[in-house]
């Protein structure tokens, strides 16, 4: 997996981990404490967020933090320990966009396989135009299909999840969608 940091030292006592195969029948190599013994898990991160919409238009948010600073994206962010899906995609679009919407259905699940993520996209409709970028964001604005900006999208997941979208539209039907990304 790209990007990958192995642990080091366990979050129980402190001391240092060996990456070997536990003896409960597990085949991956796990970080286990040389001295408690304690296995630690490293697990794919989630990342939530919102696909707003307004007629024909969609939010984009300009970054301002990195990765991909000055670059667009759909408001999300990783989520945060105890919250729900929903909670969360609410959370960032608030935060990253200041927008207010109704949140509709899960629509795009994709897996990030190369970085151990999965991205979860809902739907939503905002209830109105008034948006206020939080400090992650640049700029906030509305895009018809024709004006996305594809060339300066910060992440191929919301490049995939528009995609869908767009196409969708069309027939004004919104399945969910699974996604890989290798």
């Amino acid at each position: 997996m790209k990007n990958h940091t192995p642990i080091k030292h366990c979050k129980h006592c402190g001391e240092k981990v060996s990456y070997k195969i536990p003896s409960d029948g597990d085949d991956k190599l796990r970080a286990i404490c040389d001295v408690c013994q304690s296995v630690h898990y490293e697990n794919p991160l989630n990342v939530v967020g919102t696909l707003p919409t307004w007629g024909d238009q969609v939010l984009l948010c300009k970054r301002n933090i990195e990765p991909r600073f000055g670059m667009w994206t759909l408001p999300a962010g990783f989520m945060e320990l105890g919250e729900t899906l929903e909670q969360g995609a609410a959370r960032e679009t608030v935060e990253e966009a200041g927008a207010a919407f109704k949140l509709l259905d899960l629509y795009t699940i994709t897996s990030v396989v190369y970085v151990g993520q999965v991205h979860f996209y809902y739907r939503a409709a905002l209830t109105h135009l008034d948006f206020k970028p939080g400090h992650e964001t640049q700029e906030v604005r509305l895009f018809s299909e024709s004006d996305i900006p594809w060339d300066d999208l910060a992440f191929r997941t919301v490049k995939e999840t528009l995609k869908c979208y767009f196409s969708d539209r069309a027939s004004n039907v919104f399945p969910l969608h699974h996604i890989e990304l290798h």
